[in-house]
């Protein structure tokens, strides 16, 4: 039942977990003295955290519709 109420969420953070690991792989710092690209676990959870935050509310939804 949360899992359902909040999957927009959940695949927003996963979205975000899933660039977080590609930005990491393909982009990265090749000098390790790069905060956020450096460490895949951070990357990861810096994007799930954009991912989570682009993800529109159900209030803001439906005033668009109306």
């Amino acid at each position: 039942m949360f899992l359902r109420k909040n999957a927009r969420f959940a695949l927003g953070a996963a979205g975000g977990l899933i660039a977080g690991y590609l930005y990491w792989r393909f982009v990265g710092c090749s000098s390790g003295t790069c905060p956020i690209s450096s460490n895949p676990y951070v990357s990861m959870f810096w994007f799930a955290l954009i991912g989570l935050l682009l993800v529109p509310s159900k209030k803001n939804s439906k005033k668009a519709e109306s």
